[in-house]
């Protein structure tokens, strides 16, 4: 299977994670505007598992080092299948909670405080779990992204809106962020410390992220099927919509999107070898940037905001870059 060992390979692909976990909401964004984002979800997951199985049988199985992905599946222990099975779960509860955050309040606002609250737990999590890199530096780095998340906040209550609907967005922002610190420390329990040789019972990466993939899309039928019934706004989504309503392409629009964060899964789970946990989540969770350009220049989310509002959104991105920047600085 591929395996990376080289550090500035390890922040390379963590950079493609940024991307791709910072991109994969304009699906969403732009499946939204003919269906409710309920039904967008249920292809998001196929998504994320079709191509967890593309990358297991390919990427996975190929070579000569480590472990291949049949022959990991067949001498894994169920304590490492329930560790990945159960990141998957948890992940999913933060996402969804995330996806309703961006439906009600925008990327530009869900993102910095969902996933950037993310980051700066995950961080943490990840670092008491298994130490990598200088723990001044790499804090002094959350600490940026913390500061960039408040200023994110700021912004958005000086948008002219319902102060209820304002006040349920930052909310759920903040639940989806809580979780999705916790979800990729189970993930990283899951698998081998060495994956050139892998200890037994343990799982190689591949494995780990088609598992963790299996316990998204099976949670999906009782997160997103509460969140149809009780939604946050509007009224209940029947799952009759999902066939009816649908098409071709909005289906394809919704499995692109679980596929393009899956890259970014794979590939931050990967360079975990070379990097270490905290780093490459932390990395990754960089997507908050990515996320809040998008929102910011090209969805237009804060076009009706105040003079000065500007400026906030301005010293978020600098206290990002610069959390971002501590973050790759303390690995090396």
């Amino acid at each position: 299977m591929l395996i990376v060992e080289s550090y500035p390979i390890a922040v390379f692909m963590c950079f493609v994670t940024m991307l791709c976990w910072g991109s994969w909401a304009n699906t969403q964004k732009l499946a939204s505007k003919e269906w409710r984002f309920q039904l967008f979800y249920w292809d998001y997951a196929i998504g994320v598992l079709v191509l967890s199985l593309l990358f297991a049988l390919t990427l996975g199985s190929f070579g000569s080092a480590g472990r291949p992905f049949f022959a990991d599946l067949g001498q894994a222990s169920g304590d490492a299948i329930w560790s990945a099975l159960l990141g998957g779960i948890v992940f999913n509860l933060s996402n969804i909670l995330l996806v309703a955050a961006i439906d009600i309040a925008g990327m530009a606002v869900a993102f910095p405080i969902g996933v950037g609250l993310a980051l700066a737990i995950g961080v943490i999590v990840n670092y008491v779990k298994l130490p990598a890199g200088d723990p001044v530096i790499l804090f002094v780095g959350v600490l940026g992204v913390v500061v960039a998340i408040l200023l994110d906040a700021f912004a958005y209550r000086r948008l002219p809106s319902d102060k209820q609907t304002t006040a349920k967005g930052i909310l759920i922002s903040v639940a989806a962020g809580v979780l999705m610190g916790f979800f990729f420390r189970f993930v990283v329990a899951s698998m081998a410390t060495d994956f050139a040789n892998p200890e037994p019972g343990r799982l190689t990466p591949y494995t780990a992220v088609f598992f963790f993939s299996v316990g998204l899309l099976l949670s999906n039928f009782v997160w997103n099927s509460i969140v149809m019934k009780k939604p946050f706004v509007g009224e209940p989504v029947p799952y009759r919509d999902y066939f009816t309503k649908g098409n071709a392409r909005l289906h394809m629009v919704g499995i692109l999107g679980g596929i393009i964060w899956n890259v970014g899964m794979s590939f931050s789970i990967i360079a975990s070898g070379a990097a270490g946990p905290s780093i490459s989540y932390g990395l990754g969770q960089g997507a908050t940037m990515i996320a809040a350009f998008w929102g910011v220049f090209i969805w237009q989310e804060f076009k009706d905001a105040p003079q000065g509002t500007g400026r906030l959104l301005a010293l978020m991105f600098v206290f990002y870059i610069v959390g971002l920047g501590l973050i790759v600085f303390a690995g090396t």
